[in-house]
C-alpha cells in the first residue's frame, strides 16, 4: 500500500455508528503497525467544505488517474484508521501535489 492510493470496498465507520463500504484515499501510513489513516471519498458535492476538502472534477488532472467514475470530493472530515489488511483493492491515485495539499490543509486545521 502507498500513501495517496485510492482503495475500494473499505468498511469505514459512519456518523450513525454503522460501517459502510466506501472508496478512500490513504493519507498516511501510521507508525509501528502500519495502520492506514484514510480519508473517505463522496460524490455528494454539496458537502464540499471549501479550502478544506479536495474537489476532483472530471476535467482535473487527478481525475484520470484516480479511478473515480464521477466528480467526487475527498472529505478531510471523514477520517478513519484501519489495519492495512482491510483494504480489498486499489483503483488509482492522486498527484503528490494534491496529496500534500490535503495533508497541509488537515495539519493547518488541527493546529488552529
Amino acid at each position: 500500500m502507498k500513501e495517496g492510493e485510492r482503495n475500494v470496498l473499505v468498511n469505514i465507520l459512519t456518523s450513525d455508528g454503522t460501517y459502510k463500504k466506501r472508496p478512500a484515499f490513504i493519507l498516511k501510513i501510521m507508525p509501528k503497525y502500519g495502520d492506514l489513516l484514510l480519508c473517505g471519498i463522496s460524490t455528494q458535492i454539496h458537502q464540499l467544505i471549501p479550502n478544506f476538502d479536495l474537489l476532483i472534477e472530471e476535467n482535473s488532472i487527478d481525475f484520470s488517474t484516480s479511478g473515480l467514475i464521477k466528480e467526487s470530493i475527498v472529505r478531510l472530515g471523514y477520517l478513519s484508521v484501519i489495519p492495512s489488511h482491510y483494504i480489498e483493492g486499489k483503483l488509482g491515485f492522486i498527484s503528490k501535489k494534491s496529496h500534500k495539499l490535503l495533508l497541509d490543509r488537515l495539519c493547518a486545521y488541527l493546529i488552529k
